[in-house]
Order: structure tokens, then sequence, then C-alpha cells
């Protein structure tokens, strides 16, 4: 299985981070020190958090073990979605049709408040409306109209369907069979979203770190955080790591599955030919199981294709990656055939057995809150569970609790087993793709 560390070279190689000047850095925690709050992590989750606590008056710290923004949160394909990675029937399971429907009406309102922290904070991340999914096989193409169809009757929640002889005019790929659109959600520049958030948390008087891995938590009544050079001692703690926490709780990381995620940038291209591939302008992503997601970002006067989907789950070097997914975008858009790939990136995303967010509270003081398992579903939902543990951390829980009602099971096969268990369930999901 991929590890933290390994893949930190690789996400460094993101376009994202290229296209950006280096941000300001943040000296690591050095000796003792105290706050109302500490948080562990400074990716969306944590540095939303931070915002919010900030605003409510706490004194606030939050540590991140390299520079903020440097997991996920910073070098994702950069798709604002409405709902979670799991269906809706998981959440009708769990919760009940009411708290179902809430949950889902929380997700619309993550992406409308990625919309109002921009406005607050002057955040110019290349915001794009607009997200349509495919289906790659007429099988495909009926549940996928036909989950339009119920998203609208029992959510509220309109999509656009699009027969395959509309497609042309959204998508100019004969690789897919229909397709359902969502003016509401869209794609954004991730690090510049999170290097803004992280601007104005320092501006609400957040004291942020890097450089400040946690090595160990101490639960109690007053919870301590411990790094190489500090020691943070709080009132309450949050722990927004996902799958970069490194097995501080080990608890909490065997319910996650830390999967590798990886996206290709093309040379830039002309808008005109961008234009044409995808006239919509919108982020896309197939309805495969071992799915496929791509956009054009947007670099200065050209644009640049941005290609993410599976890839040999496991150890790949940066030339297999490259190949894969080189290969399916030449699939997805025979017009790209022969255009250079300049970045090459990837890293950890922390998926759950049923793919539903998990968040709760640990300890005998319950005064430990932790956010994870956004299973690469969490560009909007992860700054909407920042905004709700605060709510939770400052005496108000009702939104939170809905989400901590779900539940979770560890992954099977334990810390050695996992890797050869993901290994053959990669396989039947490709299988199943290919057969149905």
């Amino acid at each position: 299985m991929p590890k933290a560390r390994v893949d930190a070279p690789l996400a460094a190689r993101s376009f994202y981070a290229a296209s950006l000047p280096e941000a300001p850095a943040h000296a690591p925690l050095q000796g003792e020190a105290s706050c109302d709050i500490g948080i562990v992590g400074g990716g969306l989750a944590g540095l939303s958090a931070a915002i919010e606590l900030a605003g409510q008056g706490f004194s606030v710290r939050l540590l991140e073990a390299q520079r903020l923004g440097a997991g996920a949160s910073g070098r994702n394909g950069g798709q604002v979605i409405h709902g979670l990675a799991c269906e809706t029937a998981e959440l009708e399971r769990q919760l009940g049709d009411a708290a179902a429907r809430q949950v889902f009406q929380m997700t619309l309102d993550a992406i409308a408040l990625i919309h109002a922290r921009c406005a607050r904070f002057a955040i110019d991340c290349d915001w794009c409306e607009g997200w349509l999914a495919v289906a790659t096989s007429a099988g495909k193409a009926r549940a996928l109209l036909q989950d339009a169809e119920r998203l609208q009757a029992r959510y509220g929640h309109a999509l656009r369907p699009i027969a395959q002889s509309e497609l042309p005019g959204w998508i100019d790929s004969a690789r897919f069979k229909a397709g359902a659109y969502d003016a509401r959600s869209g794609h954004l520049h991730p690090l510049k979203y999170a290097q803004g958030l992280a601007r104005a948390a320092a501006s609400l008087g957040v004291h942020l770190h890097e450089g400040s891995e946690v090595l160990a938590l101490t639960h109690g009544v007053q919870p301590q955080l411990r790094t190489a050079q500090g020691l943070l001692r709080c009132r309450q703690v949050l722990l927004a790591g996902n799958a970069q926490l490194n097995g501080l709780q080990p608890a909490l990381a065997a319910r996650l599955l830390p999967l590798g995620s990886y996206i290709i940038a093309s040379a830039p291209l002309s808008p005109a030919l961008a234009l044409r591939l995808i006239p919509c302008g919108a982020a896309v992503c197939d309805t495969n199981a071992l799915l496929d997601y791509f956009r054009f970002a947007a670099d200065g006067a050209s644009q640049r294709m941005l290609y993410g989907g599976r890839v040999r789950y496991g150890r790949a070097s940066t030339a297999q990656l490259v190949a894969c997914l080189s290969a399916r975008m030449r699939r997805s858009f025979p017009a790209l055939a022969g255009l250079p790939i300049e970045h090459a990136w990837g890293g950890l995303v922390d998926v759950t057995l049923n793919r539903a967010p998990d968040f709760g509270r640990l300890g005998l003081h319950r005064n430990v809150y932790y956010l994870q398992g956004f299973s690469g579903h969490g560009l909007a939902l992860s700054g909407l569970a920042g905004q709700m543990v605060a709510e939770a951390m400052g005496g108000d829980a009702k939104r939170f609790d809905v989400f901590a009602r779900l539940q979770h099971r560890p992954i099977p096969g334990g810390r050695w087993l996992r890797g050869p268990a993901l290994l053959l369930g990669m396989a039947w999901y490709q299988l199943r793709d290919a057969l149905s």
C-alpha cells in the first residue's frame, strides 16, 4: 500500500503547485503552548474549522505536518459536486428518509459555503460552473438517467438529462452514451482555495504551524498534542488529517482504506479546442466503479486537460501512471493524441468501506473530534464539515450529530491483508465495469 511519505515527491509535481508562487511559510510549533482548540491537519476541513472557531472567539492553533494544503485538499481533481461518495440508499438505510434528505441538502449548502467564503475573503480560485456525469455503456446510461429522475423525485434536486443524440453539444466524445448535468456543482483550483482559506484563518488570529507533525495525542480533561519540537495543551482537539494521520489513532485508521489517486495535466492547448471538446465547460466524471474524471483548467490564456482515473492500485512509477492515464485520456478524446503530458501527481485518498463520511468524537471526555472518510468526494463537504464541527465544539452539535450517526466497520483484513484484499477488489470492480 502507498505510504504518505512515499507519495510526497509525486504530490509535489502537481500542476496546481507549479501554477502558483510559493506560499509564505509558517513556523513550526516550538516549546510549550496552550489554546482552546488544537487542530491537526491543514487541509480544507481543518482550515474551515479554524475560521469558524476563531469567529466564535476561541483561541486556535493548527498543526500541519507539511505545508498547508499539501494533502488531498490541494491536489485533488478540483471537482465540486453535490451529494456524497456513497449512494443515497446508504443514507436512507442508516438514517431514514428525513435525515437522508437533510444530509443531501447539507451537501448543497457545502457548495454555497465555498461561494460565501470566496466572497467574504476575496479568494480567487478559478471557479467554473457545471458538472457532467456521463455513462460509458447503454446499461449505465439507463441507470444514470433513472438515478437523475430519482434524485429529483426524492430529493428535489434537478439534473439536466442528456440523451446520446444531444451529447455532442455537451461533450465531444464517442465514448459516452448519456449524461446528466448539474449547474450548481462546478470546478475550481483547489490549492488556490486552500491557500485562500489559510490567509483567512491567519487574518482572524489563528496560529498556523507548518512542519509540525503530531507524534502523540494524550487524552484527558486537557488533551495534549506533542510534536518533535513542541507540546500543545488544549481544551478540545480536532483531528482533520484524514489519511495523513499516520496511525495517530489506530481505531480511526482501521476504518480507512488509503487509496492512491493520480492525475495528469497536458501541455497547454487552445481555448477553441477545449471549447470544442467540452462545450459546456463543465467538470466531467463517468459513472464506472473505477471511474475517470477530467476537466479543462485555465493556464493564462491557454487551457490544460486535467485527467484522473483508475490506475494500478499499489505501487506504480510515475511513468506507469502517465502511460495509463494518457491512454485513457486519448480513449475519451482522440483529438488529444500526441499532446504532451507536463505534470503528473498523486497521493492518498481516505475511503471508508461504505464510502460515507466518518465524523465523531473520541475519548472518555468526548473532547477529541475527528473528520475523515470523505472518500474522494470532499472538496465541498470538507469545508462544511469544518463548519459543523466548529458548531459542535461551541456547543451546538445538531448538524454534526446527524453525520455522526453514520456507522462504519473496520476494513477487513487488518493492516497486513488490506493491500491484497484491495487489489482483488479493484480487479472485481474492473471486471464489473467491463461487463455492465
